[in-house]
Parts: structure tokens; C-alpha cells; sequence
């Protein structure tokens, strides 16, 4: 069929289209090029031919080119890669994007300039919102990126889909009114043991006396006989009592007690400040013990949810000592475990917990002694540096490079040889090494030249509606971000980033993700209770989109098949490669857990554990002489 309108102005991969309900004329697009462009087919429904005196297409509604950061602290000045973009329902002047970093943005596009063209690299506009969860905000992790934002059907919240992460709901904000808004301020007492909470000293005494208070009416009048029964299915999985926990392996018993307490809490229960207090510290230590992706950021999110209820409580500061040790930051957890201490003065596993977190701060101070001198006398043998951190250390400079001769690019190029080993047979488990193959490649990297660097140096963008654009000696004030509400877990997304994540049900009630292993995850929106996981492909599904008032599903992957589901189909689903009715219940229940625990082990997978495969799989086929490929190759579609 002949193409209706065929638009090519993006430089590279389009990753998202949107498109407005009710509006057929005006298409949204998304792409890797660091722009969203606006096409209005009433305009127009090509580019301008090659040669014409207008050229140069002026559909450029967002230039996002410098728009990237690493991290909340840092000013945005790399290329921000689009890899999606939604229009809001009920408000369409509203525009959500996403991309190469870990904040989504939220722009309201009647206050946006004109639409203009790509020739020149502009400042990003103003925002009205970043969107990014609290624990994500501060990596500085170059591989972490977003695949997938969309907004809710009532328009009131959003959904981001991470690579190498999960798929978490934020509340809109569109009032300016959120108390989950943070700053950087908020990051650092995050972390940080404090008598104080909200400006407010807490008395122990009066903590204590509180709680025996609560505790005489609480369980007695207040609470539902749900929420306790719960509670006590919480504590068995967490104690382990063999007669409730006989043929379940202990993190599959966490998963069971961890959705009993997002029931009390999230699920409307009624609830007192001590059972609530309880039942914080209990999913804490479930998630401490199941060690799934950051199940220890969870877990510090309850605990300082529950100081504020108690900031006496001795168990509360023993698991925060134990989740800020698993999330390495020992000096902040020999804090909590010295208040532990002081509670309990002769509890025999917190002295034994202290002196090991001790020992772990001492070996961490002397490894980042050892590095720094390392990397004052050699400047490579500072540490390890990523293909990713490569690439996106010369994003921002290799647009300006690309458009250039390309005499001239290679006259400034640089070259990078790159070590790497990757297994043969496919197995990773394995350690044989006959099937390890080693070698090296280089890569030609854009070098910037002095031009480039006055250039990037006089046009560093911050995009925040509290800061203009940066100089020298103006010091760059980070802008608030909206944190998260809840986290839907189970799934893996790793191995593409156009992976999905959607509400599902005319009222979106239920959150559906695709996955790294052929199946698609329904969870619960308001608790993030797992519900069913069903298979939709050979390899891997990468979208799902459901019916917008119908119960019908549609799902596609990277075979040649687009899967329809709906309630009431004639072939029953497959589970895990069998249909349902040929599976056992308890069996079913055991399969779903061990393919979710295999995603989690999927998860800490980074893409350069699988990139030099993928690398090797591509000399082998298109045979790639030395020294030619260039970087944005590598990224894997």
C-alpha cells in the first residue's frame, strides 16, 4: 500500500508515536535524535522534497538535545535519546517524554515556543514536572534509561517503565500540591539517622507512651479481623514456621508475606499508627530477606515511614542498619546500629552487627584510598570505564561532529580499543573456559575538538522552571521531582528498551508490563499484588496496549505475531510453555515464582554483561573491519 503522509526528519530511530483522542490531523513522534516533532497532515504529509528553497522541516516541538543528566545534583547537558512520549486524555495540552535518563518530564505545550528546526541546538524549555523515584535519583548510572511513560485514563497519574529496573506509578501533580515532591535536601536525610523528623524532636518517652496507649484500643476495637489475620500471615513468612511454609523455598514465602502487608497498608484496611508501624517494619524485613532489585531501597522507604510513627523502636533502627549495609552506604548504617546499641546495650547480634559494619566501612575507605591514588598517577588505571559510559560520555559532542565532512570527523576522531570475552556455547552458568572466547575491537570515537568545548561550554541548558541557563560561576539549584507511590515487580526489561508498561481496565485498575522472557505481568495497581502472568511470545513481549472501554488486550514481541486476549477466549492461555488446564495449581503458583526470581537474577544484568555477544554476532554476520563501527552502533534495538 502507498503510504498516506511519510515524514523523514528525524537523524535516527523513532521510538514512540502519540497521537490525540479525537484530533486524527496532528501525530506526535519520539526518536533517538533528542527531538519530538509535531506533524499536522492538514500541513503537509511529507518532508520538503531535497533541493527546495525550504528545505529544512520546522516541526521541532521539543529540542531535548541537551536536556540529559546523570543524576538529581547534576545539570542537564547531554543528548536526551527519546524512547517515548503520551498524550494526556483529559487535559491534551499536557506531554509526557522520556528517555535516556532516569527522569520523565511533563510539559504543558501551550507554553512551549514555536515549533522550529533541527539546524541549531537550542535550550531546553521549562517544564512543569520531573518525575524519577527517590532511590534512582543519585546513581549516576549511564545504562540506567526510561522505555516506556504513559499517562492514566482519568489523566491523574503516570507510569514509567525503567531498562534494568521496574515499572513504577507516580501520582500527576498538576496542583503543585504532592508531599512525595523531594530535593536534594531530602535525598541526604534520606539516608541519615536524625532524632528529628519533619523539624519535630521525638521524644522516646513519649513515643513508648504513645504506643501503650495505641496498643490498649487498637487490636481490640480498631482493627479489622482482615488486616490482623494479615499481619500474622506477614510474620509467619517472616519467622519461617515450617507448618505454614512446607515446600515453598524461603523467597518465594517473602513474596507471600510482602503482599500481605501491601494489603494492610495499600489496600484500604482499616488501620491504627501501631499496627501501621508494625506492618512497615515487618514488609521491611521481608524485602531485606528476599534481596530482589532494590528491595533494600524499599525497605529504607518503609522504615523512615515508620520512624515518623516511632523513631523508638529498636527493631525499626536494626533493619535500617541492615538495608543501608546492603545498599553500601556503611557509614550511615553504623549510625543506626550504634542507636540500636544504645537501646539494648547488651544485645550480642547488634555489637556483632557493628563491628561488621565496621569492618565493611573500614575495606571501603581503604578501596577508594587505593583508587584515588591510583588515578592521580595513572589517569587509565582510575578504574573501570563501561561501553555505556563511553557512548554517553560522547553523545552530546557527536551530533556536532556528525554533521560536519566526514574528512574532517576522522581527522578528529579518536580511537578506543576495547577488551572484552564472551561465552560461546550461550551457557552462562558454565565455566568452561574453551568456550570463552577473548579479543578486542576499537571504536572511533568523536573527539572534541576546542571549538566544540567553548561551544558546550557556553551552552550548558538546565530545562528547570527555577534556573536559567548556566555559566561558570553560577551554581546550578536542581530542580523538586515528583518520587513514586508504588512499584510493580516480577517481570525483567533488560534487552530492549521499547518495552511497555500500561494500565489495564476502562478505570486503569490493573498495571501490565511485558518481559525479557516471553511472558506479560498483570499486576494490581493500588497494592502492586502480582495477579497472573500469561506467555505472549517466543522470546520476548515488548508491548501491550489494552482496548480503551473493551476487555481486550492486544501484545506484540519480536516474533511475527500480534496476540489478541480477552476474558472469555475459546483456546485457554499458557503459563509457561503449557496450557493451563495441563498445569496443577501449586505447580502453576511454583513456576510463576521461579520465573520471577529468574528475572530478578536477569535484572542485575547489565547491557554490557550481554553487549559483547551481541557485538560478536554482528562482526560475524555483516563482517565489520577494525576500527569502523561506530559507537551508536552498538546500542542494541
Amino acid at each position: 500500500m502507498t503510504p498516506y503522509a511519510h515524514f523523514q526528519c528525524h537523524t535516527r530511530r523513532v521510538k514512540k508515536l502519540a497521537v490525540e483522542v479525537g484530533n486524527p490531523n496532528v501525530i506526535w513522534s519520539a526518536s533517538e535524535d533528542g527531538t519530538l516533532r509535531q506533524h499536522d497532515l492538514r500541513e503537509g504529509c511529507s518532508c520538503p522534497p531535497a533541493g527546495s528553497s525550504n528545505q529544512e522541516c520546522r516541526s521541532v516541538l521539543l529540542d531535548l538535545r541537551g536536556a540529559a543528566k546523570r543524576s538529581l545534583a547534576e545539570p542537564p547537558k547531554h543528548l536526551l535519546q527519546l524512547k517515548s512520549c503520551d498524550i494526556n486524555v483529559t487535559r491534551p495540552h499536557l506531554l509526557l517524554v522520556g528517555g535516556s535518563d532516569a527522569f520523565a518530564r511533563l510539559y504543558d505545550r501551550r507554553m512551549l515556543p514555536p515549533m522550529s528546526s533541527c539546524r541549531r541546538k537550542t535550550s531546553p524549555p521549562p517544564c512543569v514536572n520531573y518525575f524519577c523515584p527517590m532511590h534512582l535519583s543519585e546513581r549516576g548510572n549511564s545504562g540506567l534509561h526510561l522505555t516506556h511513560v504513559t499517562f492514566s485514563p482519568n489523566g491523574e497519574e503516570i507510569l514509567m517503565s525503567y531498562s534494568g529496573e521496574h515499572v513504577y506509578l507516580m501520582d500527576l501533580n498538576q496542583d503543585g500540591r504532592n508531599a512525595r515532591q523531594y530535593t536534594c535536601g531530602d535525598v541526604v536525610k534520606h539516608w541519615s539517622f536524625s532524632p528529628a523528623l519533619n523539624g519535630v524532636e521525638l521524644s522516646p518517652l513519649v513515643a513508648v507512651a504513645s504506643e501503650r496507649i495505641s496498643s490498649a484500643k487498637s487490636y481490640a476495637t480498631v482493627q479489622s479481623d482482615k488486616s490482623r489475620k494479615l499481619m500474622e500471615i506477614a510474620k509467619i513468612c517472616l519467622e519461617d514456621e515450617e507448618q505454614y511454609c512446607i515446600g515453598i523455598e524461603d523467597r518465594e514465602q517473602y513474596c507471600y508475606g510482602i503482599e500481605a502487608c501491601n494489603e494492610v497498608l495499600d489496600g484500604g484496611c482499616a488501620i491504627d499508627s501501631l499496627m501501621k508501624h508494625d506492618c512497615l517494619c515487618t514488609r521491611a524485613a521481608l524485602l531485606l530477606k528476599r534481596k530482589w532489585k532494590n528491595d533494600a531501597h524499599m525497605a529504607v522507604r518503609d522504615l523512615n515511614e515508620a520512624r515518623k510513627i516511632n523513631s523508638s523502636s529498636f527493631k525499626e533502627l536494626v533493619y535500617m542498619s541492615e538495608a543501608l549495609s546492603q545498599v553500601s552506604k556503611y557509614k550511615e548504617a553504623l549510625d543506626f546500629a550504634h542507636a540500636a546499641q544504645g537501646l539494648d546495650s547488651s544485645n550480642a547480634e547488634v555489637a556483632k552487627m557493628v563491628e561488621s559494619i565496621r569492618n565493611e566501612l573500614s575495606a571501603a575507605e581503604k578501596n577508594k584510598k587505593l583508587n584515588d591514588v591510583g588515578s592521580k598517577s595513572d589517569p587509565r588505571a582510575g578504574g573501570i570505564i563501561s561501553l555505556s559510559d563511553i557512548l554517553y560520555r560522547t553523545e552530546a559532542n557527536s551530533d556536532a561532529s556528525r554533521d560536519g565532512p566526514r574528512s574532517e570527523r576522522e581527522e578528529s576522531d579518536e580511537e578506543i580499543e576495547l577488551d572484552f570475552e564472551t561465552s560461546m556455547s550461550g551457557d552462562e552458568g558454565r565455566d568452561a573456559e574453551p568456550n570463552v572466547l577473548h579479543g578486542s575491537l576499537n571504536l572511533r570515537v568523536p573527539k572534541q575538538t576546542d571549538s566544540a568545548r567553548e561551544a558546550g561550554g557556553s551552552n550548558r541548558f538546565c530545562g528547570s522552571p527555577s534556573s536559567s541557563c548556566q555559566d561558570d560561576e553560577t551554581i546550578y539549584q536542581p530542580e523538586a521531582v515528583i518520587d513514586m507511590k508504588q512499584r510493580y515487580a516480577g517481570h525483567c526489561n533488560v534487552g530492549t528498551d521499547i518495552k511497555q508498561a500500561s494500565f489495564l481496565g476502562q478505570n486503569g485498575d490493573y498495571i501490565a508490563s511485558g518481559s525479557d522472557d516471553g511472558r506479560w505481568f498483570i499486576w494490581e495497581k493500588k497494592t502492586g499484588r502480582f495477579i497472573k502472568m500469561l506467555l505472549g511470545d517466543e522470546a520476548v513481549v515488548n508491548c501491550i496496549q489494552c482496548h480503551p472501554f473493551e476487555s481486550v488486550v492486544a501484545t506484540s514481541g519480536i516474533d511475527n505475531t500480534i496476540k489478541i486476549w480477552t476474558p472469555s477466549a475459546s483456546v485457554p492461555s499458557m503459563i509457561t510453555g503449557g496450557s493451563a488446564d495441563s498445569v496443577s495449581v501449586g505447580v502453576e503458583k511454583a513456576q510463576v515464582l521461579m520465573a520471577m526470581e529468574s528475572n530478578q537474577q536477569s535484572l542485575c544484568q547489565t547491557r554490557e554483561d550481554i553487549l559483547p555477544r551481541e557485538l560478536f554476532d554482528r562482526f560475524r554476520r555483516h563482517g565489520f573491519t577494525e576500527g569502523t563501527l561506530h559507537p551508536f552502533e552498538c546500542a542494541q534495538s
